[in-house]
């Protein structure tokens, strides 16, 4: 794919970038390529003597930035890897922790406008929606092979749309004609269901059942928080992590896991001390058992960060979008 193909506005550049605070000879992971906004930024910060790991699903995305960002060759480290291979990655590099860490979730714009690759409701393509074209399951599978409580279940979990059963009761009642192959036969098919008086208004009528669709596809949420759980211990001290999410599953994620790892005064139930794997939510010290200080984050943003008016109008794809920020502390035993 073309560079002028993967074409993509980074959303919350700046902000990111202040948050994050990339400094000279640090290292930072960007674990969502994407269209390379964001890590070129860092790396202008970081750099000569600062590297960047930059991990992405999509194979297109890598190839981009190292286009992109060729004059950064020694710098920039690309892996193709889905993010919940993050601790691995750091250990294979050598590295004992980073010194920020970014979350750009979502799909990214050059995902949507590909039509071949199946996440858009606004173009007939096969119905695929993998960020990882490794990956062997495809949407396809999926509502061809779920019955219809648990494509209920998905649709109403991933996407919040109220009309979930009735529209999985359709898709069952379609592929029992022949098989479910293509984008705009899944669209056909959610929009007979959506009675026409709530299509009237809102948005597209596909729009929450393929957002849950791709969710589920690529598993986004489990691996969301399974991975950003680990985060605190991959930080070294100081160390930041900053999560721009595109709805409320995500940043609810995000939101959450911060709180978990956050330390307020004498609250020190509200973060997982990582020396002892104590769970978040149990009444327990804030110290590890052999008095070595515990690990947790200071939230550095109270309520989350949303694009400003002239971001938006110059790209009204991050309406959605919603930056939270912390940093990792130590917290010593008393």
């Amino acid at each position: 794919m073309s560079e002028q193909l993967f074409e993509h506005k980074t959303v919350l550049l700046h902000e990111a970038i202040n948050f994050l605070d990339p400094k000279p000879g640090g290292r930072y992971v960007d674990c969502t390529l994407g269209g390379a906004g964001h890590t070129r930024a860092i790396l202008e910060k970081c750099t000569p003597n600062g590297q960047v790991l930059g991990i992405d699903q999509d194979e297109n995305a890598l190839i981009n930035a190292q286009t992109a960002l060729a004059e950064y060759q020694g710098s920039l480290i690309t892996r193709h890897a889905n993010f919940a291979a993050l601790p691995e990655l750091l250990a294979e590099l050598g590295w004992q922790g980073a010194d920020g860490i970014l979350f750009d979730l979502g799909v990214s714009s050059p995902q949507l406008d590909v039509a071949e690759r199946g996440f858009s409701y606004m173009a007939d393509a096969p119905l695929d929606m993998r960020m990882d074209q490794e990956n062997p399951q495809t949407a396809a599978d999926l509502v061809n092979s779920l019955s219809a409580d648990e494509l209920a279940k998905l649709i109403w979990d991933y996407g919040e749309e109220r009309w979930s059963r009735r529209i999985a009761q359709f898709i069952v009642e379609a592929r029992t004609r022949k098989p479910i192959r293509t984008t705009g036969e899944l669209v056909d098919i959610i929009k007979a269901a959506i009675p026409a008086a709530a299509r009237r208004s809102g948005p597209h009528p596909a729009k929450r059942t393929f957002q849950a669709l791709r969710i589920a596809i690529n598993r986004e949420i489990e691996i969301l928080e399974e991975t950003i759980r680990k985060v605190p211990q991959l930080l070294l001290p100081g160390g930041r992590v900053v999560a721009i999410s595109f709805h409320s599953l995500e940043d609810r994620v995000v939101k959450q896991v911060f709180k978990d790892f956050a330390f307020s005064g004498g609250h020190s139930n509200r973060y997982k001390d990582l020396a002892t794997g104590t769970d978040a939510n149990a009444d327990t010290s804030v110290s590890a058992t052999d008095g070595s200080p515990a690990i947790g984050l200071k939230i550095l943003t109270k309520k989350p960060v949303t694009p400003e008016a002239a971001e938006l109008e110059n790209n009204p794809r991050a309406r959605s979008a919603k930056l939270r920020a912390a940093e990792r502390i130590s917290i010593k035993p008393e």
